[in-house]
Parts: C-alpha cells; sequence; structure tokens
C-alpha cells in the first residue's frame, strides 16, 4: 500500500522524483535547466520548503513563487505538461488526502501560472501594438 504525503521525508520524495522526470522531459527540461542550471540543490530545498509550508501547514516558505515564472517562456502546452508529471509522479508513488490536496493545489497553480503568463503576454503585445 502506497503511503500519504505526511513528512518532509515524503514532501522530499515527491520533489526530488518529480524534477528528475522533468529534467528528462524534452519539452520542460531545456527550459528549467537554462533557468536552473548549477542552482538545482537550491531550488531543490525551495520546493521542499513551498511545499512542506502547503501541505504539511508548517510555515518554512515565504516567497512569491510565480514571480521567477513571469518571463518564462511558457504556455498551455507547457503547463500540461507539467501537471501531467506533477500528478502522474503522485500517483505512482503516494495516495491519501495530502496526495489528493497535492494534486488539486497542483493543478490550481498550474491555471492560475498559465493564466497570469497569459494575460502578461498579451499585454506585452497589445502595448507594442499601439
Amino acid at each position: 500500500m502506497k503511503q500519504d504525503i505526511s513528512t518532509l521525508e515524503a514532501i522530499k520524495q515527491m520533489v526530488d522524483s518529480f524534477y528528475s522526470k522533468i529534467k528528462e522531459n524534452e519539452l520542460l527540461g531545456p527550459i528549467f535547466e537554462e533557468r536552473i542550471a548549477n542552482n538545482w540543490p537550491g531550488h531543490l530545498e525551495k520546493m521542499y520548503r513551498f511545499w512542506q509550508t502547503i501541505l504539511l501547514e508548517e510555515h518554512t516558505y515565504s516567497g512569491s513563487p510565480f514571480h521567477p515564472h513571469a518571463s518564462m517562456p511558457l504556455d498551455k502546452m507547457h503547463f500540461r505538461t507539467w501537471l501531467e508529471i506533477f500528478v502522474n509522479n503522485i500517483d505512482e508513488q503516494f495516495e491519501g488526502p495530502i496526495a489528493e490536496e497535492a494534486k488539486k493545489r497542483g493543478t490550481l497553480m498550474a491555471a492560475i501560472f498559465n493564466s497570469k503568463i497569459d494575460y502578461l503576454n498579451k499585454a506585452k503585445h497589445d502595448s507594442a501594438q499601439s
């Protein structure tokens, strides 16, 4: 039986396996590699704290998760791929209410980030047309 995501160790397992899959993905891997480059340990640590705060309600993360993504060359296909990898990664390893909450939060985050980036891109396009 699979365990739920109820400890920091489970968060680390979820994050590490997810980003391992992201690195191998031909659509997302190059984008992440370009942005993160040699700072994977720092990025992973930040993601542990982010998900620990969201899922375990242990407030170890502060910051704005959207800001680093605002200038990235992303569209719906990127977010769809990200979400598919994210959900499949959780389903492969975990089950339970916190795992379900993680998938729900990931889905919501992908939709919000996609919407904001789409809005920013349209605003740039509109101002370039003026």
